[in-house]
């Protein structure tokens, strides 16, 4: 495995609720990617087929219109596998690249009807590495997304290094995070909706405490980029341009950023990573090696 590579966070805008187009978007950013030379593409979460930011704008006892998106929202989601996750597979095969996918999922092992919010891992050779299902969505998202559980909560070999994948605000469950340190990752693909000041300061502390590389990636989505057909759109004040600004963001494992934060722009971010500067990083403290006192503490994650 090469020590040094190239990454990508793809902050891209979804074409909102509609598969088929997003995922040709998808697959012609992973095809750039692997052209400029990038090992891994990490994209937001939810990219196909958009953020269902109606959560934070209408409430529950508006029963007919938020039945009326979930049945949209379900309609565009993915099922692993299925049609749309092969012509991931082909595209990330095509461009020798890694690819980390975030959407909305259908789950089609049982009722094939409930959502959740997942990543999905597809190897430079084309393959299915697994997936993650966020394990608790947050306020109004537990209207849309199910629970995950940890069987899931893996990290993947590939050619880029160590991967795994938290989304959003799980990156703040310290359990959690314990368990990607314990599975010695190198990259953390942190897929996301949150474009605050306080998160870009997280994304840095997690990069030093876990001795890693983290890839922030957040979409970007302006008002135009909601079609005119979905009333919600009329709930958000007059003149709002941008509905999500992105500042997505590569950081090093000594916290500094190495590209971005990225503030309004759909562009694709590039970084180079050493995976080198992972072990110096953790000659001081290394939260699951050194520093993890086994004697003291116990931890173990339920599958």
């Amino acid at each position: 495995m090469n020590k040094k590579l190239k990454a990508a966070a793809a902050q891209l805008s979804p074409v909102f609720l509609n598969k088929e187009k997003t995922l040709d978007k998808a697959c012609s950013a992973i095809q750039e990617a692997g052209k400029n030379g990038a090992g891994l593409i990490v994209f937001p979460e939810t990219f196909i087929s958009g953020y269902p930011d109606w959560v934070w704008l209408i409430p529950n006892n508006k029963g007919e219109v938020l039945n009326e998106l979930y049945v949209k929202l379900a309609e565009n989601a993915v099922s692993v596998p299925d049609d749309t996750t092969d012509k991931l597979c082909k595209a990330a095969e095509s461009a020798g690249i890694n690819v980390i996918m975030g959407m909305n999922e259908l789950n089609t092992e049982s009722s094939n009807s409930s959502l959740y919010n997942r990543q999905l891992f597809i190897s430079d050779k084309g393959e299915i590495l697994g997936t993650h299902r966020k394990f608790i969505p947050t306020g109004g998202e537990r209207l849309v997304w199910a629970q995950g559980s940890g069987k899931n909560m893996k990290t993947y070999q590939t050619s880029a290094g160590k991967i795994s994948g938290l989304i959003c605000w799980e990156n703040y469950m310290p359990l959690a995070r314990y368990s990607v340190y314990e599975n010695g990752t190198q990259i953390l693909a942190s897929s996301t909706w949150d474009k605050s000041p306080d998160w870009l300061q997280s994304m840095q502390f997690i990069a030093r405490e876990g001795g890693l590389f983290v890839i922030s990636t957040c979409m970007t989505l302006k008002m135009d980029d909601i079609p005119d057909e979905f009333e919600f759109k009329k709930l958000y004040p007059e003149g709002k341009e941008w509905i999500n600004t992105g500042n997505s963001c590569i950081i090093s494992p000594n916290g500094k950023f190495l590209a971005g934060p990225l503030l309004s722009e759909e562009s694709i971010l590039y970084g180079e990573i050493d995976l080198g500067l992972i072990t110096a990083s953790k000659r001081m403290f290394d939260a699951a090696g050194h520093y993890s006192r086994p004697d003291v503490f116990e931890f173990s994650l339920k599958k």
